[in-house]
Formats: structure tokens, C-alpha cells, sequence
């Protein structure tokens, strides 16, 4: 789970600051205020891990990837700040394992990176380069730092440096190396000397792997068709817009897996899942998956709207259900301990549904231990969540709420909303789900003045 991020110099943020990530993180705030850029980093990052270009530093975009964000120089923040951009963040629930059992020890350890990323100059003006970058380690030990660093402005030489860990250089080596395998991999040369422990390699084979368990599903999800075909393969999660939820729904029920709903309760399949969720947020009563024909890999997706009625295809009802499918699935179709970032899960959503939305992603975090990034504007599930946490349903040290802003000169800016453990927010920031008061106020001075004009004429 990442406990912990922060974004310098990265489109509209000069610095967000250090942020506590908890189980449930969710940033609200106007349009255009920079909370989109807070996810595009950790997709960034993801798509960089998957890419197969070891040495492209930053895989900033293609036709595939999660997020397009141009060139190196449409990412970088502009006022005033330098030609470079950095983060860091730090997460748990990994083992690094040693060969030696020296010196990290196996077992759950937090791991922290840090990297930071500037534009090359001539002949290769533009292109990013790897300042340097740092892991540390935590276990049961003191930490263990690892880091690359580029040497003065040659973009071919690097050093490496470690604390607490001694590298095993062979005699008469030069101490320079070469540039790093992406902005955070070890490259061979230094990989080389460590041929007993396998350290550095584990440390980064981590990194690796946290960005292996984020999940992404976006804010424009595709209508349904009125069938799908399936041919039996199993999608990793529902696609970035929610068009292969059918595919997900499938693999789940031919894998005749099932869900732990929690201590002491029985369990279900996603199906199951799905289904109750629906019932419960009053969207549906039945809810099930089934071919055209025996036999057949064309699946339809049927639901029951009112007890008793008859079921009717999922693309000839509201955008609702539709909307939320992708949501619910997601939640409950991905490994447990994955991180799943949702962008606008609200969209096209009643105001009650919204509400209810909360519960699914409380639920999930604790019977799933996934922990969920969201960036919203609903008024109607941060009201949710704090009427959870008021009734004790989830401790508030499981959510962190921000509110972004931005100011005048295009400069992001990220306020922590202070919730205590009954769930009050002591610093609302001004205008947060706009005036309601103001509006209100209006429209009584508005028919009060329509009714003295009426009266008067």
C-alpha cells in the first residue's frame, strides 16, 4: 500500500508537499485544479514499468498507454520552477529478500524512491535524464540506502552510493557507471556487483511491483452493447474504460472463485457481488450474466428492475447501472492488496447512489484490502464517508481527504481536510461544493423581489 506521496514540478504543482495515503484517499475540488495530474503521475510511472523500452526514461505516451501527456516539456511545471521534476513515495507490504539473510532480513518491510527527472541539453535538448534516484530501505534494521547519481552535466556517467550496504566493487574498477535502466532500475554494470545477495535487484524488482498491482479505470466509460463475445481469456481488470467488464465477470464465474464478504460471513462469487451491490444501492434486483445460447461465447448481461418485473438487457436501461458496473466489478475483481485509481466513479450517478458509492469503497478496502485513490466531485459520498466514520464503520486514520485549488498565477495548491474521529471537517475551504448559502439567499431576494413588483403593479 503507498502510505505516502509527493509531486514537485510536475504540470500544474510545483509542490504538493508530502501526502499521507491512506486506504481510502480521495482528492476533491474544482475543474481544472490539479487533481488529475496527482493520479497521472502514479499511471505515468505504471505505464513506465510496463513499457519495454529500457531506456526510455519516462514512457510518457503511445497509442496504449494509460495517460498521453505529450512531451517532457508539456509535463514540467512552468512558473518559474526549474527545468526538472521529481517525487518521491514510499508504500509497504513487500518482502525483500536477501540470499544471505544480511542485510535486510525477509519479512514486510517499507520501501521509499525518490527520482528526480530533467531535460537533457544539446545535442539531445528535450529528452528527460535521471538526475538521480534513491531507495530506502526499512525493515528490522537501520535503513539501507541505494541511490544513482548522473555525474556533473555527462549524461552517459553515473556513480552509485549506498548506506549501510557495502557494494562489492572489484579492485580497480572505475567508480562511475552507466545511466540508469529507466528512471529507477540498477543498470547491469552495478547489477554485477552484487552477485551474492541479489539486493539491489529485489529492492527494485519492489518498485516493480507495486506499480504491477495499480489498477485504473477513468472517468468516460463506454455504453454497453447488447451483447459481448468471450473467449475465455482473463482480463487483468475491467479496461480503462470499463469495456471489458462482461470479460471480467466471465473469468470470475469460470474460475468459480469466491469473495470473503468479512469475518464470519459467508462467501460469494463476484456475481454474487455485483448483484447484491446493485440491490443494495436500489439500481437493481436481479442481476446475472448468461449466453445467447447453450453453447455460444456471445454473452448478454440481463437485469431485473423490480422485484417481480421482467428482466430487460443491460443496454436498455439507464446509464446508471451501466456507469457503476465497471466500479463495483473492479473493486471485487482485482487481487487483493492492489491499488485501484478511479477518476469520477459518480459519473451519471443519482445523488443517493453517490452516497452509497462510499460503502462500496469502504467494503472493498476492508474485505479486500485494496487500497483506492479516487478523485471526485460529489458532495453526496464525502458526506457518506463522514457519516461512516461518525459511526465508527471505518476509522478515520483509514481515509485522507485533500482539497485542491489553484491560484491566479496557474499554480496548484493541496489543503489536507482535518477529519477528526466523528467524522467533522474543521477546515472546509471556501466554496468547497460551491455557494449554497449564497445560492439560497438569491433566490429568496429574487422572489421577494418578484412579489413586491407584482404587488406594486
Amino acid at each position: 500500500m503507498l502510505t505516502e506521496l509527493r509531486i514537485q514540478n510536475f504540470k500544474s504543482w510545483a509542490d504538493t508537499g508530502r501526502m499521507r495515503m491512506a486506504p481510502l484517499t480521495a482528492f476533491f475540488g474544482p475543474n481544472s485544479s490539479g487533481k488529475t495530474s496527482i493520479l497521472q503521475l502514479l499511471l505515468l510511472l505504471k505505464q513506465t514499468v510496463e513499457s519495454t523500452d529500457r531506456a526510455e526514461v519516462l514512457h510518457l505516451s503511445d497509442e496504449r498507454s494509460y495517460v498521453d501527456l505529450g512531451t517532457f516539456g508539456d509535463i514540467l511545471h512552468k512558473q518559474g520552477a526549474p527545468e526538472a521534476m521529481a517525487w518521491s513515495l514510499t508504500w509497504t507490504g513487500g518482502e525483500v529478500r536477501d540470499s544471505q539473510a544480511a542485510p535486510a532480513q525477509d519479512g514486510p518491510s517499507s520501501l521509499s524512491f525518490s527520482a528526480r527527472i530533467s531535460g537533457a541539453g544539446e545535442p539531445i535538448a528535450g529528452r528527460p535524464m535521471v538526475d538521480c534516484f534513491r531507495y530506502d530501505l526499512v525493515a528490522d534494521s537501520p535503513i539501507f540506502r541505494f541511490a544513482m547519481r548522473r555525474i556533473g552535466n555527462n549524461y552517459s556517467r553515473y556513480e552509485f552510493a549506498s548506506t549501510g550496504w557495502e557494494l562489492q566493487r572489484p579492485k580497480g574498477r572505475p567508480p562511475f557507471v552507466s545511466p540508469p535502466v529507466k528512471c529507477y532500475g540498477f543498470p547491469p554494470d552495478v547489477l554485477a556487483y552484487d552477485p551474492d545477495t541479489h539486493l539491489l535487484s529485489a529492492v527494485q524488482l519492489q518498485f516493480e511491483r507495486l506499480f504491477g498491482r495499480v489498477y485504473h479505470l477513468g472517468p468516460l466509460r463506454e455504453l454497453p452493447g447488447r451483447q459481448s463475445i468471450w473467449g475465455g481469456s482473463r482480463p487483468s481488470d475491467v479496461g480503462r474504460r470499463g469495456e471489458r467488464v462482461v470479460d471480467a465477470l466471465l473469468a470470475g464465474a469460470g474460475e468459480q472463485a469466491t469473495i470473503s464478504r468479512g469475518k464470519g460471513k459467508k462467501r460469494r462469487s463476484l456475481e454474487e457481488v455485483v448483484a447484491g451491490w446493485l440491490k443494495e444501492l436500489r439500481l437493481a434486483c436481479g442481476f446475472r450474466v448468461r449466453p445467447v445460447a447453450e453453447g455460444s461465447n456471445l454473452y448478454r448481461v440481463y437485469v431485473q428492475r423490480d422485484r417481480g418485473g421482467p428482466e430487460v438487457l443491460l443496454s436498455d436501461v439507464g446509464f446508471g447501472v451501466s456507469q457503476i458496473l465497471p466500479v463495483i466489478t473492479l473493486c471485487y475483481y482485482v487481487p487483493e492488496g492492489s491499488i485501484i485509481i478511479l477518476e469520477q466513479p459518480e459519473i451519471h450517478l443519482h445523488p443517493v447512489v453517490q452516497a452509497g458509492l462510499a460503502d462500496v469503497l469502504i467494503d472493498a478496502t476492508k474485505t479486500r484490502n485494496v487500497q483506492i485513490i479516487v478523485e471526485s466531485h460529489s458532495e453526496h459520498l464525502l458526506r457518506r464517508l463522514q457519516r461512516r466514520i461518525a459511526e465508527e464503520k471505518v476509522p478515520a486514520s483509514d481515509v485522507a481527504l485533500y482539497f485542491c485549488s489553484m491560484s491566479g498565477n496557474g499554480v496548484s495548491a493541496l489543503t489536507t481536510l482535518h477529519l477528526d474521529e466523528y467524522g467533522n471537517i474543521s477546515n472546509w475551504p471556501q466554496g468547497f461544493f460551491g455557494d449554497e448559502m449564497g445560492e439560497l439567499a438569491a433566490a429568496m431576494e429574487a422572489e421577494a423581489a418578484r412579489r413586491m413588483a407584482a404587488a406594486g403593479g
